[in-house]
């Protein structure tokens, strides 16, 4: 199992950015490709952005892409999210999860066996 603590979260205006971080604990990280979720009041959980063991393969929702950036360092035990062009249907809370041996790919929350408390991503007009 391992440890996942997120921070970063705020709030920011449509059009800001924000950039949240993930700290691993207690197991070797680069075992486990990473992804972002996030779930906004009366919504189910969804996919936001994944990556794979090395950090040499990355994948995002539609609804993301082109503003926002997954990215790791192996070294530090630390995944981020660069959150560019921020929008009101961005607000949720954001949680990082990790799949052991993954491959980066993986867009459903179940084949995550860990995941962090989440971060309160609040966008205001």
């Amino acid at each position: 199992q391992v440890q996942l603590v997120e921070s970063g979260g705020g709030l920011v205006q449509a059009g800001g950015s924000l950039s949240l971080s993930c700290a691993a604990s207690g197991r070797t990280f680069s075992d486990y490709a990473m992804g972002w979720f996030r779930q906004a009041p009366g919504k189910e959980r969804e996919f936001v952005a994944g990556i794979n063991r090395s950090g040499s393969r990355t994948n995002y929702a539609d609804s993301v892409k082109g503003r926002f950036t997954i990215s790791r360092d192996n070294a530090k035990n630390t995944v981020y999210l660069q959150m560019n062009s921020l929008k009101l249907e961005d607000t949720a809370v954001y949680y990082c999860a990790a799949e052991k041996f993954g491959y980066g790919r993986s867009r459903y929350p179940g084949l995550f066996g860990d995941w962090g408390q989440g971060t309160q991503v609040t966008v205001s007009s």
